[in-house]
């Protein structure tokens, strides 16, 4: 566990308990999951514009997870009920003010973070004008990939887009 994990939720939201297999076995609430490191369901779109470009963005330092650093993803855990596909459309509503189509690209159970969970990886062309939450993101911007290569070597990004980042380009490269 990280130095985060003391603050892990401010608020202790309820979240689906899963298996291996992505199976429900019950609800938790979110601080206990991640206390335990029981599997539970997260959500995350990579959002590029209508050029290609993937949008960052720099977590607030209100946020209770991974205060300040950046993020290749938009997304959040998916409430109990909710498909990875409507909490990865619900999540740029929240923190963008954007309406997005999220497609599923593909689910893994990913390690990396506070504790380990199922990460549905989606991706949606997005407008370029968005109004950003302050309370949850407090920059925003457009790279191109090889932008982007050289930022997650020098810029703090959350663990989460690094693995999942990562994922997308190889299932993209192999779709190629």
């Amino acid at each position: 566990m990280s130095v985060d994990s003391a603050r892990v939720c401010d608020v202790d939201e309820l979240v689906e308990r899963v298996d291996g297999r992505d199976r429900v076995l019950g609800v938790v609430s979110r601080r206990e999951a991640i206390r335990e490191g029981w599997l539970h369901r997260v959500a995350v779109t990579v959002c590029r514009d209508e050029r290609g470009r993937i949008l960052i963005h720099r977590r607030s330092e209100q946020v209770s997870r991974f205060p300040g650093l950046y993020e290749v993803e938009v997304g959040g855990t998916a409430n109990v009920g909710e498909s990875y596909e409507q909490a990865a459309a619900r999540e740029p509503t929240e923190e963008l003010s954007i309406r997005a189509l999220p497609r599923l690209v593909f689910t893994f159970i990913n390690r990396s973070g506070l504790s380990p969970h199922w990460l549905g990886v989606h991706e949606a062309v997005v407008p370029d004008a968005m109004v950003p939450d302050p309370d949850e993101v407090a920059w925003h911007g457009w790279l191109t990939e090889p932008e982007l290569d050289s930022a997650l070597l020098e810029w703090r990004f959350t663990p989460d887009s690094h693995e999942a980042f990562s994922r997308y380009l190889a299932f993209r490269t192999a779709q190629s």
